[in-house]
């Protein structure tokens, strides 16, 4: 038997706005996954860490603040430089759909936006994270 998936689900930035990011902790905690949520204002560099520390086999990053190219870009950066490019990175919140090609190209494996069920961002969870 497999281990459960992990993921950690963080606010990155000055976003103070965390109540999506909690609703989709619980519902993917709901859903049998391991969930460390990091709280708000968090860095790229905390969010990493906390990845590898944990074991995480996901990263789902909430951004309403409109730095979502930015943020995106440097975990993923940084996800390479701990060559843990095996941590899929997804995310959610207010994401114009004429960034979302340049986000994909980056690494950014798949975009929630404001509206989509719990149970759609859980069932991708589960059919696309897997533990290493």
């Amino acid at each position: 038997m497999s281990a459960p998936l992990r993921v950690v689900i963080a606010k990155p930035g000055l976003d103070g706005h965390d109540r999506g990011a909690k609703v989709v902790a619980r519902a993917l905690r709901d859903a049998g996954v391991e969930v460390v949520y990091t709280g708000l204002h968090q860095t790229p560099r905390q969010i990493v860490d906390t990845a590898l520390q944990e074991d995480a086999d996901g990263i789902g990053l909430s951004i309403l603040s409109g730095a979502h190219m930015t943020l995106f870009a440097e975990v993923i950066a940084l996800l390479r430089q701990a060559d843990a490019t095996d941590i899929t990175v997804f995310g959610g919140g207010i994401i114009p759909a004429a960034d979302t090609g340049a986000l994909r190209e980056m690494g950014v494996a798949a975009l929630f936006t404001p509206g989509t069920p719990t149970r759609e961002v859980t069932d991708w969870v589960l059919t696309h994270v897997r533990p290493s």
